[in-house]
Formats: structure tokens, C-alpha cells, sequence
């Protein structure tokens, strides 16, 4: 039996990052009511499917009030199967309360994304982030003693000014914390963002010593019991991302709401990023961004982004060619080949981009 994810696209923000350049817009009350009503519609317009994860993701998916959150879990739970599914729901730290997080288990969400970024509040003010690190571990905290098992943070490395020193010490704060994974983003200056200006990019830390920063972040994470199983990503054993899984694995997914992407029946789609057309709409408006997806190169460039790596015998016409290449780049510390699985080094995944190329 296949089963898929579902990704939720909440779109609202209370402020936004200067950093982001993810699909949102502001909130108030009486969009949300017509983009919950919107999602449902989508939910009861999809065939039968069996799923085994729900991600809320956004935006802060956190700002919508929890009645609206398990209307759109209770259509999911109607009109498809869901299979013992992982439940995740993003959170801005300073978005939720006690009773919240209790609203939100007792619906039967049962992993949580908290954004902290840093531990560190110098850094979290030059972010735009209106929490605190003591706020986000008070939150953090209240959503373990409420009985939360599988809980991440995200962190944030290469910043403006960011010491090994600074890394270390979030790094040490988060993992005290009763977390079970870690998503760490390299910060990027993304063209039609308030940060691409001359007073941080100019602050800014160059590639090497971003690269020595993500090396000594994979380390101490391990030292944690955080280990990476994705380029970005690091757990303790058994708390995985299932959903993002799926889009590294290449296995099918839905997307419902503005933004939200896909990759079900044989193509990969897009609705449009636009909560007015959404919401006004009788059905969302899609783009079809490849009529043949889960082919060779993309399942080794997907494939290659995961500590597990690639099979060779997956790909029987090319093994001669990945085993080749994988012996050049063996030797330089970026690729490891155990038995027929060929994976990237931590090294290898800070060059990521121009490896994968070599090998498609």
C-alpha cells in the first residue's frame, strides 16, 4: 500500500523574517476563516489516499488558532486514511502558550518544529526574531511535560559576526533541551529579502569559514547524539523526519494551499502563491513543473543528499560510471563506498551541488 504526505502551506505571519523569501503574507482573523475553509475544500476534493504524515508548514502555521488547525485535521481524517501518521506542525516560539500546545495534543498532533535558530539573543534580534532562547526553552519545556515525545528546533549557522564560540554555545543550549532533532540552515542572502543590502552582506562570514563552522556543528551535534542523516538535518536514533523523508526518498506527496508544492500521479505541480486567488477561487490554481518526475538523476541527486546515500545496483546501466567516479572523489575525503553505496562525507556535502553533477 502506498502512502503519501500531506503538506499544509499556512501562509500567514505575524512579522516576517528578513531572511525569508517563503511564500507568506500578514494575518488577520477573517482570511484565515476563508483559507481554512479553502484547505477543507481541497481535502474533500481529493481521491482516496492512504497517508502516513501531515505537515504544517509555512509561515507560521502556529498563528492560526487551534479550532481552525483541527478543522483542517478533522477533514484529513474523513475524507483519507491516515495510517498511524506523524502529525507536524511548525511553531514560532512566541506564538504558542500552555493551552495551546495542550489543543494541539489532544488533536493528535505529535511532532512539533520549533524556529529557534539560535541560542544566543544578540543573534535572534539580528534575525528579526521576537522570542528569546529562555522564552523558546520555557515553551519547550511546557510541550515535553504536556507529554510531546518527538520535538525539533531549527539553528541557524553562517551569520553576520558568528563565532565557532557562539555555534558551540547554541549548539550546547539546544541539545540540553528535551529535543529529538535538529534542522541547521547555512544562512543565505536571498535576492528579495530586507537582508540583501550592503550593511549584512558586507558582515557577512566567507564560504571557508562557513565551511569550517558546518564541519565543527556536524561534530559536536554527533558528541550530542544528533546524528546527520541529511544534509541539513541531524536526530537521535529512531526520530527521522517521515515527511521530509519522502521528498529525498522521492515518494509522493500532496501540497494544499498558496505556495504549497507537489509531487503526486506522475507530475510535480505547484498551486500559485497568492492567498486572494486561493481563497476566491472554486479550485487552485496549478503549475506543472515536470510531466515525468523520479527519474535516474533525480533520484541520485535526492538520493545523495542522505547520509545512507545511493545503490548502485539501482542503477544497473550506470554502476560502472558511479563506482568510477565515486573512487576519484573517495580519495579526496568527499565521497565514501561501502560495499555498493556510495555517499557524500560531511565534507562532500558542504560541495554538494558540484558533486552531484559529476554524477548525473
Amino acid at each position: 500500500m502506498n502512502k503519501i504526505g500531506i503538506y499544509i502551506h499556512v501562509p500567514f505571519c505575524g512579522v516576517k523574517c528578513p531572511y525569508c523569501d517563503f511564500y507568506s503574507t500578514s494575518y488577520n482573523l477573517k482570511n484565515a476563516e476563508k483559507y481554512t475553509e479553502s484547505v477543507i475544500r481541497d481535502i474533500q476534493n481529493l481521491p482516496d489516499l492512504y497517508a502516513d504524515t501531515v505537515y504544517f508548514g509555512g509561515g507560521t502555521p502556529s498563528l492560526l488558532p487551534t479550532d481552525f488547525i483541527e478543522q483542517i485535521l478533522w477533514a484529513l481524517k474523513k475524507n483519507i486514511n491516515l495510517v498511524c501518521p506523524e502529525i507536524t506542525i511548525e511553531i514560532n516560539p512566541c506564538t504558542v502558550n500552555k493551552q495551546k500546545l495542550e489543543k494541539y495534543h489532544d488533536m493528535g498532533i505529535n511532532r512539533l518544529s520549533f524556529g529557534v535558530q539560535s541560542a544566543i539573543d544578540s543573534e535572534l534580534k539580528l534575525l528579526g526574531r521576537k522570542h528569546t532562547f529562555e522564552s523558546s526553552s520555557e515553551i519547550i519545556n511546557t510541550a515535553c511535560k504536556i507529554g510531546f515525545k518527538n520535538i525539533s528546533c531549527d539553528l541557524m549557522i553562517g551569520l553576520p559576526g558568528q563565532t565557532a564560540e557562539n555555534l558551540l554555545y547554541s549548539i550546547d543550549k539546544l541539545a540540553g533541551l528535551p529535543i529529538q532533532h535538529i534542522s541547521s540552515y547555512i544562512l543565505k542572502i536571498e535576492e528579495n529579502t530586507p537582508f540583501n543590502c550592503s550593511g549584512i552582506i558586507n558582515k557577512m562570514p566567507d564560504d571557508d569559514y562557513v565551511s569550517d563552522l558546518y564541519l565543527i556543528m556536524v561534530k559536536e551535534l554527533q558528541n550530542y547524539g544528533f546524528f546527520q542523516y541529511e544534509i541539513s538535518n541531524f536526530s537521535r536514533s529512531g526520530f527521522e523526519s517521515k515527511h521530509n523523508l519522502k521528498y529525498w526518498k522521492c515518494m509522493e506527496y500532496v501540497g494544499i494551499g498558496p505556495a504549497a508544492h507537489s509531487y503526486y500521479d506522475n507530475k510535480r505541480f505547484f498551486i500559485t502563491p497568492d492567498l486572494n486567488k486561493y481563497i476566491n477561487s472554486p479550485e487552485p490554481e496549478i503549475t506543472v513543473t515536470d510531466y515525468n518526475p523520479g527519474q535516474t538523476d533525480e533520484r541520485i541527486m535526492l538520493g545523495l543528499r542522505l547520509t545512507d546515500g545511493i545503490n548502485v545496483n539501482d542503477f544497473p546501466d550506470l554502476k560502472a560510471k558511479l563506482i568510477k567516479k565515486a573512487c576519484l572523489l573517495e580519495s579526496n575525503g568527499l565521497v565514501k563506498i561501502d560495499n555498493d553505496i556510495i555517499s557524500l562525507t560531511p565534507e562532500g556535502f558542504l560541495l554538494s551541488n558540484s558533486i552531484i553533477n559529476e554524477f548525473i
